[in-house]
């Protein structure tokens, strides 16, 4: 029954495409149908079925995801409040009038505000309402539009603290622990803080590039037409201030100096507090927030729920020995048996979110990869790198359909992949 494990998986992915369904739903059903088939098989005794509740609570006792909830009502209110519009403008109008600068303040936005928004699809949706309608009224062609917004979206994955970077550091965290116990090791195990900071010098070398390559993409275009707009002085002070708490937030909580849960609940307080004082966040505004909040943070949660039921049914089934066996047995030395895991990660991200990812498949192809590769932070930096570039990879990155699901016009796609290749090729 152990390669039953690869089928369920494939049965995952059929269900996500084809059915439209919640990937919690699907999970918890297929889930269902490998427990009921072993069962029948002989292959899981019946009381083994009691170790899930005990599992699921122990998943609960992990304090970082109180993180979930704030960091959810953090991009909530992010789009809510004019911040995003206000950083936008602030940098368009500082930078030279050139038609690279739309570009390079889309992609900054991305980079700002793609750790707070928690998902790629957020982060989509969010740069599609504030940045795709002006990149358009100052003239610039859809396909370059719709490929800043897909690469700035993907920045938030890569970029400490992402609610991406905080989830997979606890995943990373639990895959280490069964390494170091399974190899009796000595390593120190790594925690948040050690993916933070593994993460940062790879993220701002690749924040740069995009920058340099949006401003590149944008000189062989003409100037916008007419005279640029004028910053109101409110709007200007509230980049500055948004600038400074986003950068206190975010280098803090990178550094060490903040917990992720602690600065994610100040950054909250403070967007709410400001929507009273501007009264923007008024009964009716603020009761469809928490509305949203809470049914995004309840999505990812079942999410949660659904894939430890699933990851417990294929370790009954014996696929974690398997695909420990199966890593154990690739040729050469770390480099070659990374960049296979990394390979299957990549094509699990086409059809995949991050979340899901991090809560399917990196329980079951880490664990064995650590166990032969000792550099657990090295491995944790590889996986962000390879789950942002998958996002992008055409024919099927799931940020390139997020695009241009979201958008109103979506550019030709061999025009979109053009302007794409040099980001890829950065990344």
């Amino acid at each position: 029954m152990e390669w039953s494990g690869f089928a369920l998986l494939i049965l995952v992915g059929i269900g996500i495409i084809s059915t439209g369904l919640p990937a919690a739903f699907v999970l918890i059903a297929v889930a269902s149908l490998g427990a009921g088939l072993g069962l029948m098989a002989g292959t899981i005794p019946f009381s083994l079925l009691w170790a899930l509740p005990g599992r699921l609570i122990n998943l609960f006792d992990n304090d970082l995801l109180q993180a979930l909830p704030l960091y959810v009502t953090m991009g909530l209110l992010l789009g809510r409040l004019p911040v995003a519009d206000a950083l936008y403008r602030t940098s368009n109008a500082i930078l030279p009038k050139r038609a690279s600068a739309p570009l390079v303040s889309g992609m900054l936005l991305g980079a700002l505000l793609g750790p707070m928004n928690g998902s790629v699809g957020a982060s989509v949706l969010g740069l599609s309402r504030v940045v795709a309608p002006r990149l358009t009224a100052e003239g610039v062609p859809a396909a370059t539009r719709d490929a800043i917004i897909a690469v700035a979206s993907t920045l938030g994955v890569l970029v400490p603290p992402s609610l991406v970077l905080i989830l997979l550091s606890d995943a990373m965290l639990n895959a280490h622990t069964f390494a170091v116990t399974q190899t009796g090791r000595t390593d120190r195990v790594i925690n948040t803080q050690d993916v933070f900071h593994a993460a940062l010098v790879p993220a701002m070398i690749f924040v740069l590039l995009c920058l340099a390559l949006a401003w590149s993409v944008g000189r062989g275009q003409p100037l916008p037409p007419g005279e640029r707009e004028r910053l109101a002085p409110q709007e200007a002070i509230l980049a500055a201030a948004a600038l400074i708490a986003l950068l206190i937030l975010l280098g803090g909580v990178a550094t060490g100096y903040f917990y992720a849960v602690e600065a994610a609940a100040v950054g909250a307080f403070t967007l709410l507090c400001a929507g009273f004082v501007t009264g923007r966040l008024h009964h009716k505004v603020l009761r469809a927030l928490l509305h949203d909040a809470i049914a995004i943070t309840g999505a990812l949660f079942s999410l949660l729920i659904a894939a430890t039921t699933f990851t417990l049914v294929l370790r009954m089934l014996g696929t974690d020995r398997l695909v420990n066996n199966l890593v154990s047995g690739i040729p050469g030395g770390d480099i070659p048996a990374t960049a296979v895991v990394l390979g299957v990660i990549g094509l699990c991200a086409f059809v995949l979110d991050a979340f899901e990812i991090i809560f399917v498949i990196i329980p079951i192809v880490i664990p064995p990869l650590l166990v032969r590769v000792a550099d657990a932070r090295w491995v944790s930096v590889l996986v962000l790198l390879t789950l942002q570039s998958s996002f992008l990879l055409p024919p099927f990155g799931y940020a390139l359909m997020m695009v241009r699901g979201a958008a109103k016009n979506p550019a030709p796609f061999r025009p979109f992949v053009r302007v794409l290749v040099p980001f890829l090729l950065a990344q």
